[in-house]
């Protein structure tokens, strides 16, 4: 069964989109359009930025989201998809290219969900580590008992978990895994402690703007970040949604699940190729492959 995921933030860089908006009318129609519902044209940091300009959320996020979406409705009757999945905020890319959102409501929900994280990572300043060579398990357990704020954020592949927290916090987990035998606890150039308590106050805006904004049932099940299984009724995606700003990103678990009901031609739509490489170490069995456009 053909799978389409879509990446998360992290996946940026300078000239993303730029041959799909020279080479595509849809395209340039759609990045165009995406200019004027933005108020400021995303389309000059996206092809021209710094690596500075675009590691900013509010421009990071969005930037993603219109890459991978307009990539998907570029593909047109090539993109069938069977199931879809996105990592975080790719979760909003597989809605849109699934049907459960317009693409200007799934613009408008990333850029307002990019400003409110950005502006709760201001607000309490906080970070995100990557663990790497640690069971699941033992990273829990490390994080439980630190006297702070710090939980898992990430299950991105097995022995690759991102934690997030407080400064001090994350300070003093890096320093246990490492204790406890971890290959690397590194910190990460975020702009805040995402898919952890703190960021509560983000997650009060998103949900008033979700509420306001209608889903539709998708053409496909999405396997969403939170519960990972594949989820059609418009009302449990929205839910989801919501928890996902504050709870960890179950990616491990979600492509275990896909696969296990039939998933085996995963496809990735968008900049970069991270998923890629974590769906290869999560099992090496399946096809991996970026989507491209035909020439």
């Amino acid at each position: 069964m053909k799978v389409y995921v879509f990446p998360g933030q992290g996946a940026q860089f300078s000239g993303m989109g730029k041959d799909l908006y020279e080479n595509h009318s849809l395209a340039k129609e759609l990045f165009e359009n995406a200019n004027q519902i933005l108020q400021f044209r995303i389309t000059d940091l996206m092809f021209e930025g710094s690596d500075e300009d675009l590691r900013q959320t509010k421009v990071t996020q969005p930037a993603i989201f219109l890459h991978s979406v307009i990539l998907a409705k570029v593909l047109g009757d090539e993109f069938r998809p069977e199931m879809v999945a996105g990592h975080s905020l790719g979760e909003f890319s597989a809605l849109v290219a699934a049907g459960a959102l317009s693409f200007e409501d799934g613009l408008q929900l990333v850029y307002k969900r990019a400003l409110a994280m950005q502006k709760a990572g201001e607000e309490t300043e906080g970070t995100m580590a990557a663990v790497l060579g640690l069971p699941d398990e033992k990273v829990e357990e490390i994080c439980a008992k630190i006297d702070d704020i710090v939980v898992p954020a990430n299950y991105n592949c097995p022995g690759q978990v991102v934690i997030s927290g407080t400064i001090s916090g994350i300070d003093i987990a890096c320093e246990r895994m490492l204790e406890a035998g971890a290959k690397r606890a590194l910190k990460l150039k975020v702009g805040g402690a995402f898919h952890s308590p703190l960021m509560a106050p983000a997650k009060e805006e998103l949900e008033k703007a979700i509420h306001t904004t209608t889903f539709k049932t998708p053409v496909c099940p999405v396997f969403q970040n939170v519960s990972t299984i594949g989820e059609t009724n418009p009302d449990t995606i929205k839910a989801n949604l919501i928890a996902q700003l504050t709870a960890p990103v179950k990616w491990t678990q979600s492509v275990q699940n896909m696969i296990a009901a039939g998933a085996d031609d995963f496809m990735e739509v968008g900049p970069g190729s991270v998923l890629q490489g974590l769906i290869k170490k999560i099992n090496g069995a399946v096809s991996v492959r970026q989507a491209n456009l035909q020439d």
